[in-house]
């Protein structure tokens, strides 16, 4: 029973480090984060509540609901970063995510941007790396963190289920 609280009590702490870290290297490293940028944080930051609502819940369906979604929530970021890192592979300059007409996750990001500027202002495109670690981009590594948290999460929701009684 610990260690199942632990793994999702693990996972809220480490997604909301990951949101943070987002907001604190934009600011300190002057970075100009996108649409995709934007909704990744708000994905991470959905994350660590669902993660928080699955450690602190007592109750089974609770802690099974908020587990759910916590992965597919996860599995949307694997997609929504596979798709920005996809964007980022091709020739500069050969396309864009700037579009005619906005999709939902630029109207939820202008529609947040409007209301919390400093956590969800969308500057800069989808195609630019403005910054990479061990040559890979912040969007390669944030679908890294979402597949590493949609395992870590089936593999808790897997003990529980195992282990708890109906």
């Amino acid at each position: 029973m610990l260690m199942k609280r632990f793994t999702w009590f693990a996972l809220a702490v480490g997604t909301a480090l990951t949101a943070g870290a987002s907001l604190v290297l934009t600011a300190w490293l002057d970075l100009h984060p996108c649409h995709l940028c934007i909704f990744q944080r708000l994905l991470f930051m959905l994350l660590a509540v669902l993660a928080g609502v699955a450690w602190l819940s007592r109750s089974r369906a609770a802690t099974l609901g908020a587990g759910g979604l916590f992965v597919a929530v996860a599995l949307a970021g694997m997609a929504v970063a596979a798709y920005q890192s996809w964007l980022q592979w091709q020739p500069a300059g050969s396309i864009t995510c700037a579009g005619s007409q906005p999709s939902l996750i630029e109207r939820i990001v202008e529609w947040l941007g409007r209301l919390q500027p400093e956590l969800f202002l969308a500057t800069g495109f989808c195609e630019d790396k403005e910054l990479t670690l061990l040559g890979l981009s912040l969007a390669n590594l944030a679908f890294l963190g979402y597949l590493g948290c949609a395992i870590a999460a089936l593999i808790a929701l897997r003990q529980f289920l195992e282990h708890e009684p109906s």
